[in-house]
Parts: C-alpha cells; sequence; structure tokens
C-alpha cells in the first residue's frame, strides 16, 4: 500500500473531514503540551519518545512489542487505521514524530504518515486547536512485526568491518566528537565515541528552516549531501544516533531521496552500555 511518508496540514485536514476514512492522528509531545492545545481528535501517546530499548535481542524486541501493543489497545488503535504522528517541530524533538512512525511500522501498521513541520505547520496555517480531549474505546491492536526494519547489535557488529555497509551516525556534533555520551548529558552512558568506521553527518543537516518551519529539504538537496560523505541511492545504509530517534528522522529524509537504509534502533544507549563492544574512543 502505498502511503505517503509526508503530509502537509492540509492534506490532514482532507482526511479529518472524510466520512469514510479512519484516520487516527498522535501527538507525540509532552502530556502538559498536548493539555493546552493539540490537533483536534488527536491522542497523545508521549511513550514513542520515551521508551527505551535496552537491548536489541529477541526478548528485548518482543518486550518493546507487547509494551506498545498494549497501549495501541488501550487507546482504541487496531492497526489498520490510518495513523498521522506529529511533534512540535522537526528540528526540536529529536526526531520524535518520526520514530513514533519507524515503531508504528515496525509495528505492521502499514498507513503511517508523518506531519510535515508538526504543530508549528498546523498553527502557521491558521487551522483549529483544540484542548478536548477524545475518550476511545478499546480495541485489541493486531501485531505484525518487520524484523527487518530494525538492525541488532549483532548486525551493526557484523558490518563494522564490511565495506559495502555505511554505518552512518547522525548525533549532534559533541556526541559523534567523544565530548558527550548522550543529548542527556555527557555522562550519561558509561562510554562516550562512535561505532568504529562509521561517518557522520549531523541529522539537522538535511533539513531547512527557510520558511520559518523546519521542513526536509529537496530530494537533489538530501542526495548532494549525502553524496557528499559517500551515500548513493544504491548505497546500504545503517543509521544510528542515541536512542533511536535522530536516525529515524534522517531515515524518513533518506527514503524521501530514494535511499535505502535501516534504523540500528538501540543505537548509542545500547551499545555504549555493552562493555564488550568496540568502540573509536578518539576525541576529534
Amino acid at each position: 500500500m502505498n502511503t505517503k511518508l509526508l503530509i502537509s496540514p492540509q492534506e490532514l485536514t482532507s482526511l479529518l473531514a472524510e466520512k469514510s476514512s479512519k484516520t487516527v492522528v498522535i501527538d507525540t509531545r509532552t502530556p502538559e503540551e498536548y493539555a493546552v492545545a493539540h490537533i483536534p481528535k488527536s491522542i497523545n501517546i508521549r511513550d514513542f519518545f520515551t521508551y527505551l530499548l535496552a537491548i536489541s535481542s529477541p526478548d528485548g524486541l518482543r518486550k518493546l512489542q507487547e509494551y506498545f501493543a498494549e497501549i495501541m489497545s488501550n487507546l482504541g488503535i487496531s492497526g489498520g487505521e490510518k495513523l498521522i504522528v506529529y511533534e512540535d517541530a522537526l528540528n526540536q524533538g529529536y526526531g520524535q514524530s518520526c520514530r513514533a512512525a519507524f515503531l508504528l511500522k515496525y509495528l505492521g501498521c502499514n498507513q503511517v504518515s508523518v506531519l510535515h513541520g508538526g504543530y508549528q505547520a498546523w498553527l502557521a496555517a491558521g487551522l483549529p486547536v483544540t484542548d478536548d480531549v477524545p475518550e476511545p474505546e478499546s480495541s485489541i491492536f493486531r501485531l505484525h512485526p518487520q524484523a527487518d526494519m530494525i538492525v541488532t547489535t549483532t548486525e551493526m557488529l557484523q558490518a563494522i568491518d564490511n565495506p559495502a555497509i555505511i554505518k552512518l551516525d547522525v548525533r549532534d556534533r559533541d556526541e559523534w566528537q567523544g565530548l558527550s555520551s548522550s543529548p542527556y548529558g555527557a555522562d550519561f552512558c558509561p562510554r562516550k565515541g562512535r561505532i568504529p568506521n562509521s561517518v557522520w553527518l549531523e541529522w539537522h543537516r538535511l533539513m531547512t528552516s527557510e520558511s520559518g518551519i523546519p521542513m526536509f529539504r529537496s530530494k537533489a538537496e538530501i542526495l548532494e549531501i549525502c553524496q557528499s560523505i559517500g551515500i548513493t541511492s544504491n548505497s546500504i545504509v545503517y543509521i544510528y544516533c542515541f536512542k533511536g530517534s535522530r536516525a529515524a528522522n534522517t531515515l524518513i529524509a533518506l527514503q524521501a531521496a530514494g535511499i535505502s537504509a535501516k534504523n540500528y534502533f538501540g543505537s548509542w544507549n545500547e551499545w555504549s552500555r555493552d562493555l564488550s563492544l568496540p568502540i573509536d574512543s578518539r576525541v576529534l
């Protein structure tokens, strides 16, 4: 099923107006932000941002699946709906709406899109907001995990010395340089550095705020930036960040430009905590 990766506020308005269309809008912001105002009929699921995958083993992935299946069931989502996710702005929430979209697709939802520009784009378009909270009836979420969407730690380890697989680090500069272990504090994780043989492309570079609202760059611009670090439309790319959010943001940008990539969802939070795994700890 061909579902657009990114939709505009106007397209979302049209979807919500279709009586025959079952559309669910998911707000990934904080409960406090959601309580002030949100897109009409949207429901708040902050867990798409906060959940950390401790280990990308079969058991760790099963726990992730069960965790979100319960949340979705309680909120009346079966997985067959059109799901639209949003955050405040694409450059502020560490890619949280893209992380939500990635997780939903991994769990088996086929019709998932990100609101391009987020809540700020909705406001800029002059569209209505509300503080009304929907009260959905519970349902049964149908899990259909897409295992090939996630790079596990074992797969990343096997790829380290494989030059045919590009290990793409999209963290912020201080994390890449080995000065900080995470966005949550320099010493949040036990080790600083990089996965060996990785290349760096800070996630912000694939977005622009020329319109006043952070948006993804054009396909041509994304391809040009990627080519500058050796990524082409034929590349095999494993993306990582700290917990899979900025990687998911980058993944959508690459997919929109026709580049296939996978998300190492456990990312540095998982890799750095396993002291048996190699790192490049030089300060750059």
